[in-house]
């Protein structure tokens, strides 16, 4: 089965939101082994979404469409699909009085229904309504000339709920019983170029195939297996994964949904140890990168923002060190990560320091790590725009944490 989804709506175009329920549908759509070709998404225009939806029925067989179906003028998925299908929108009354009964019964905003809601009670003589638990727009199931038609709400929380309860179970009845897996392997150091050239290799198997791309916390590798059930398809991916961890395995640093955060953290609850940070140039993102890790209060005593000497100097580096070697420096850094272990309490004490030069667009970024054990600096020079170069500074942070925690230095 070939799907495309059609998320719907000029604020997406426009930048304003961010289309979350297209990422959500396209890694549920491979557990089902159907394959997704197209993303295509439409403004609020009911002329260009009947033209995109009549594109769509020529090339899938399953169309998701996320969004327009609120109360507005500018909701206009149903009145598409149903020129689409060539059928007549017509208020179905037990569902408006089901809407009348939600609004009343849940709604944040007591008190009468706009008139304008009844639209959303409009439904053709093929679809089926999927009930919204949690919000007044019904979704639609359509099945007309070996086609699916699915109408989902925009609101992420509605749309998930409403695919997990309402559509996944009918989707199941309908697939072949192939399944697509994929795993993600994620690695550090090397540049997207040097990866592809030492997976070459793997590159151009068909099954499973592997994909390379970039992200700021370094270069992903994708395997996706296709095959008639999970055990062959995980087995599939376990070979190629194998393959490329013997290519790779000084560079990966974790998979699938692991975070540099996340890898922090599980080093050091396995090693019972605890951590704090004291960073001066980048904005609490290396405290918040850590804090945000599960049961972080287990191995994160706290972070120490120091955005100037004074700040510097009332948490415990010495005034002579800045005055000798400059506010920014990797001599600072070193001492912030003592001071801040020595502060907090803490097995071990990491630090971040920089200059980043805007005009430039690069910096150069300083990193301490202190414990019992050790006492090390790193200096990195990092290219992009400043906000870039503070993420890939506590990317940098994180992973010269690891490769010493894991004994790679």
């Amino acid at each position: 089965m070939k799907a495309e989804i059609i998320p719907v709506g000029t604020e997406i175009l426009l930048g304003n939101i961010i289309d979350t329920n297209s990422s959500f549908l396209a890694n549920q759509l491979p557990l089902l082994g159907i394959d997704l070709y197209f993303i295509s998404t439409v403004g609020d225009n009911q002329k260009r979404l009947v033209d995109t939806l009549k594109q769509a029925w020529q090339r899938a067989d399953l169309i998701i469409i996320t969004g327009g179906l609120g109360p507005t003028q500018d909701d206009i998925t149903r009145e598409a699909v149903g020129k689409l299908v060539g059928e007549e929108l017509k208020i179905d009354e037990k569902l408006w009085q089901e809407i009348l009964r939600w609004h009343s019964e849940f709604s944040h905003y007591p008190g009468k229904i706009a008139q304008s809601h009844i639209k959303q009670a409009a439904t053709i003589p093929s679809a089926q309504i999927i009930r919204n638990r949690i919000g007044t727009a019904p979704g639609w199931w359509v099945e007309k000339d070996d086609h699916i038609i699915i109408a989902l709400p925009g609101p992420p929380g509605e749309m998930k709920l409403m695919w997990q309860e309402g559509i996944l179970p009918k989707l199941k009845q309908r697939v072949s019983g192939e399944v697509i897996l994929s795993r993600v392997i994620k690695t550090f150091q090397l540049g997207e170029p040097k990866v592809d050239e030492l997976v070459a290799p793997l590159s151009k198997l068909s099954n499973p195939t592997l994909a390379t791309y970039a992200n700021p916390d370094g270069v992903y590798l994708r395997i996706t297996a296709k095959a008639k059930g999970e055990t062959e398809a995980q087995r599939l991916i376990s070979q190629s994964e194998e393959q490329i961890r013997n290519i790779l395995s000084s560079h990966i640093w974790g998979v699938d949904d692991d975070t540099p955060g996340s890898v922090i953290g599980e080093l050091l609850r396995a090693k019972s140890l605890s951590l704090a940070t004291m960073e001066s140039c980048t904005e609490g993102l290396l405290c918040n990168t850590i804090a945000s890790g599960k049961e972080s209060h287990t191995y994160f005593k706290g972070g120490l923002l120091v955005c100037c000497a004074e700040a510097k100097i009332a948490c415990g580096v010495d005034i002579s060190i800045i005055g000798q070697y400059g506010e920014e420096s990797i001599q600072v850094a070193k001492v912030m990560a003592k001071a801040v272990r020595r502060s907090l309490k803490a097995d071990i004490g990491m630090s971040v320091g920089g200059d980043i030069n805007p005009h430039k667009d690069s910096g150069d970024i300083f990193i301490g790590l202190s414990s019992d054990k050790f006492e090390q600096t790193f200096t990195h020079m990092l290219r992009g725009n400043p906000a870039r170069i503070k993420q890939q500074a506590v990317y940098a942070a994180l992973f010269d944490l690891r490769r010493i925690m894991l004994e790679e230095v």
